[in-house]
This record gives C-alpha cells, sequence and structure tokens, in this order.
C-alpha cells in the first residue's frame, strides 16, 4: 500500500511551481504558529548566532524560515516525481564545475541549507560523475524507501548507511565517487570536537577533514539556494591548502567559511534543529 504523503507528493508534482511554493508559504506560516517548540529552537540559535539583530529581526527570519522549509519540503514533489526536464529547468547549477568533473577525489561540502536535496538532485543529474552521500534510515520502512528511491532517482548515487562506519565511504572516494557531506549538525558528543561556530563552542565531526585526507580528495563546496524558478547550486572552488595536519583547526575552518555562507542567507539554514545541543563539560544547555 502506497503511503498517503507520497500519494499527495506525486499529486503535487505536476502543479506550476508557483502553486507548490504558494501551498508550502501557507504550511510555513501555519508551522510557525503551531510547532512552537521548533520555532523556540529557531530563534534561540538566532539569539546564539546573531546577537546583534533586534528581537523583530531574527523572528522575521525566522518566520521566513518555516516558510522555505516548507517550501524545500514540498518541492520534493517535482524533484522525486516529476519531469525530468521540468526538473533540469528548475535546477541551475553555477560557479568551479570544473571542480567537480576534473579527474580526483571529491568531497562536497553541502552545508544543512533547505535546498540540499535539490542541490543532490542537481549534481546527480547533470554531473555525469558516479556519487555517493551518508543516509540515516527513516523508522517508516514505506517512507524510508521513498526517500531512499528519491535521492537515487538521478544519476549514479549510491546511499551508505551512517551505521556502517568510514570504510565505505573511504572505499567510495578511492573508486572515483564524489561524497555529498553535510557535517554541520551536532551529532552528539562521540567523536566531536568543539570549534566555533559563530563564536559559540559548537559539537562538530570532523568528517570533512578525515574522509578528505582518508580518500585523497579535494574538498568543492556546494551551496544551494531556493529562489523563486526553482534553485541556483552553487559550486565554489576547491578549498586550496585543506586538508591540513590538524583536523581540529580544518574543523574550525570549515565553520569559519561556513557562515559566510548563512550569513548571505540566513533565512535558508536549518536553524530548527539543536545545533548546540551537546556542551562542554559544566556548561548548561542552551535550549
Amino acid at each position: 500500500m502506497i503511503h498517503p504523503g507520497v500519494l499527495f507528493m506525486r499529486a503535487l508534482a505536476p502543479l506550476p511551481l508557483g502553486l507548490v511554493r504558494g501551498l508550502g508559504a501557507a504550511l510555513g506560516r501555519l508551522l510557525y504558529l503551531l510547532a512552537w517548540p521548533r520555532r523556540r529552537i529557531a530563534l534561540t540559535n538566532l539569539r546564539l548566532c546573531y546577537p546583534d539583530w533586534s528581537e523583530a529581526e531574527r523572528r522575521a527570519v525566522a518566520r521566513r524560515n518555516f516558510v522555505v522549509f516548507s517550501q524545500a519540503f514540498l518541492d520534493r514533489s517535482w524533484l522525486w516525481h516529476g519531469d525530468p526536464e521540468t526538473v533540469r529547468q528548475r535546477l541551475r547549477i553555477t560557479g568551479a564545475v570544473q571542480d567537480l568533473t576534473r579527474e580526483g577525489a571529491v568531497v562536497m561540502f553541502a552545508p544543512h541549507f533547505y535546498g540540499m536535496d535539490a542541490g543532490g538532485s542537481a549534481v546527480m543529474q547533470q554531473i555525469a560523475r558516479p556519487a555517493c552521500t551518508i543516509y540515516s534510515t527513516q523508522s517508516d520502512a514505506t517512507l524510508d524507501a521513498w526517500m531512499r528511491a528519491g535521492r537515487q532517482r538521478f544519476g549514479d548515487a549510491t546511499l551508505l548507511s551512517r551505521n556502517e562506519g568510514v570504510k565505505p565511504i573511504v572505499r567510495a572516494l578511492r573508486q572515483g565517487k564524489m561524497l555529498y557531506l553535510l557535517p554541520d549538525m551536532d551529532l552528539g558528543p562521540h567523536e566531536s570536537v568543539f570549534v566555533p561556530f559563530f563564536g559559540v563552542p559548537a559539537a562538530t565531526v570532523p568528517s570533512l577533514s578525515r574522509f578528505a585526507k582518508l580518500g585523497g580528495a579535494r574538498v568543492v563546496p556546494v551551496v544551494t539556494r531556493l529562489t523563486p524558478q526553482g534553485y541556483e547550486v552553487s559550486v565554489h572552488p576547491a578549498w586550496a591548502d585543506y586538508p591540513s595536519s590538524d583536523a581540529v583547526a580544518d574543523t574550525a575552518l570549515m565553520n569559519q567559511r561556513l557562515q559566510g555562507y548563512i550569513d548571505a542567507m540566513p533565512e535558508q539554514y536549518y536553524w530548527v534543529h539543536k545545533r548546540f545541543k551537546t556542551r562542554p563539560p559544566g556548561e548548561p544547555s542552551m535550549y
């Protein structure tokens, strides 16, 4: 039996983008009012990261954040079920694309902007190169199968389970596959290091530096922005002299550069996540 949510997304897929985005905007405004625990998390994150903003500025960005979150979620309808040519027209890749296509292993640094699924789809559809990403299994088997199929829709894409550890990831890199990596979440204290994120110590897994070093790969940031026409996927030039011999310094540099990407579009970052949940010993909870 097909999940009702999947049927709904399939029904949305052929609709005009403006209509899908309008539904997403309405849903986002409703969620901002009803999903108060997530609203509180987003506002706490914005207070910590943008202490110079007024409360009115932070609330305006948070409201817009819920709208973009909902629009990006409903966009999975056409990303995963829409006509492939329509998908191609709505996904625009710009920047240093040659740093993805030239010879050599690649780790794509893909921060948690709400367009991250669109960015992955764009790379797989429009860059003729095998790739992989790390995947967390969903508790609902039907939804898990739907998400797997959506993320593997285009190109030669492999999903690697987070539970399988490091070896399959390094093997994939050494086999020439690109890695689409999203390393900017708080995954708990295990293997994390505390490095500044907007000046606040944040538990961060040093996986970007680690996988680049183990796989002999260059790091290429891939930052995706939701636009009225669809999505713009910006491929930034490969980072020079990265990774270094110091994984902690590399991870701090990753967060520093991520701040610049966020400053350019703070309303599109994943603020509903408890980014500062894990605290250094003795520090109280931020939430």
